[in-house]
């Protein structure tokens, strides 16, 4: 068996701009999230209809991906999320720009709305250039989000140390954003039903045939990971602040650097992460994860204080980091082997609701558990919940060594698959 060739000029561009997609993608969802609490204010929207306001966009986004699996059955993908991409930013600046409840109202479902599409058609692409590839690159185009986010909350914390209106703060972000998103989609490539590069001519030929419906029998391992997964990344971004002040006794300040330090370990490990997939294959890296992040959450529920939880939060970003990404890769493997090409699209966007339904269970649950037992008996929920992972981890690899395309590999540079058949 030999190595594939090295990628053409075509997909490292397409590899690029899709990275370039997710960033962008990771600082505007940031920046809406960080500055809830001035939307709340700017609105008067009061606590008791704030949960649902925030409840809303999840719901519409998973609606939003149910509708991607129709929409690219009729075009390509990388021109859903061309034309998604500039909605949700536009939906972010109309957020903070419009003049009532209302319509903040409709602003926030236009944007869950256009995520749910966005992050659907976004995975959809980088699952297929990884496929093109033949090797793991979809950590990397998630440390781009994380990188994105970053910049984002940066922003957000700019614009509530200086007392920016969020029209000020949100519009010249969203002047640079859309035309970088625009320009950047130009080099999008998607897959043609043969396997290669999918250009508009060959999908123009016969992207409809590429398509076939998917069992959710086949999915539902991979389905729950996703879930638990996001349950336990929004028990760090909704709680870690909380919990570090409260339980554990940290100043106000101090309160407000777990999440940041969960984000750049996030960041950190994403990078390297697709070396690892390609030398220990993505089952063991899967596994390494989520033992690495049960360790955080059992450090953050027994931390004596305020440092020691810290350092819990560190270790969940390095272990919940590579969860999801392999998540996708693995659900559009599946598909592919066993349904055919175009099923792996279906595949990602329906695992892709699996993210908001964990988003929108995770921060009442731990809430929840906190009222009525306590915060630090919270967090071994989301523990027990992401050690399910390591039940399903067989999901993440195969044992055969071909990977669908016109060549093969060897297994170290095998994607979605771990060497000696983990």
């Amino acid at each position: 068996m030999t190595a594939p060739p090295a990628p053409g000029a075509q997909l490292r561009h397409g590899r690029v701009s899709l990275a370039l997609s997710f960033f962008v993608q990771g600082a505007v969802f940031a920046l809406l999230v960080t500055r809830i609490p001035a939307i709340q204010d700017r609105y008067g929207i009061s606590d008791g209809l704030l949960p649902a306001f925030l409840a809303a966009v999840p719901v519409l986004a998973g609606v939003g991906s149910v509708a991607t699996e129709h929409l690219v059955k009729l075009t390509r993908p990388s021109q859903v999320l061309r034309w998604a991409q500039p909605v949700v930013c536009l939906a972010l600046l109309a957020t903070g720009a419009v003049g009532s409840m209302a319509q903040v109202a409709v602003a926030l479902a236009v944007f869950g709305l256009s995520v749910g599409v966005l992050d659907a058609s976004m995975n959809m692409l980088g699952v297929s250039l990884q496929r093109s590839y033949g090797r793991s690159i979809m950590l990397g185009f998630h440390a781009a989000y994380s990188l994105g986010g970053i910049v984002g909350a940066s922003l957000a914390w700019v614009g509530a140390h200086w007392y920016l209106s969020l029209a000020v703060l949100y519009g010249p972000v969203v002047a640079v954003l859309v035309p970088l998103a625009l320009i950047a989609s130009r080099w999008f490539v998607d897959r043609s039903p043969g396997g290669g590069e999918r250009t508009p001519e060959t999908c123009e030929a016969g992207h409809t045939a590429t398509t076939a419906p998917v069992a959710m029998k086949l999915l539902l391992p991979l389905c729950l990971v996703m879930a638990f997964a996001y349950i336990g990344d929004s028990t760090v971004s909704n709680w870690s602040a909380k919990y570090l002040q409260d339980v554990l006794g940290s100043s106000e300040q101090l309160a407000t650097v777990p999440y940041n330090v969960y984000m750049v370990t996030t960041l950190l490990g994403r990078a390297v992460g697709d070396l690892g997939v390609r030398r220990f294959g993505a089952a063991a890296v899967v596994r390494a994860g989520t033992v690495v992040a049960t360790g955080g959450f059992a450090v953050v529920a027994v931390a004596p204080g305020a440092w020691t939880g810290m350092a819990g939060f560190t270790l969940l970003g390095l272990g919940l980091c590579v969860i999801v990404p392999q998540t996708f890769a693995a659900a559009g493997r599946l598909a592919w082997e066993k349904y055919g090409p175009g099923a792996s699209d279906s595949a990602i966007a329906r695992l892709n609701i699996f993210n908001y339904v964990g988003f929108l269970i995770g921060s009442p649950l731990v809430g929840a558990l906190g009222d009525v037992w306590s915060y630090r008996g919270a967090m071994l929920v989301p523990m027990a919940l992401v050690l399910v992972t390591l039940v399903y981890a067989r999901s993440f690899g195969s044992p055969e060594d071909g990977y669908g395309d016109d060549h093969e590999r060897p297994r170290t540079a095998d994607v979605g698959r771990g060497s000696n058949g983990l």
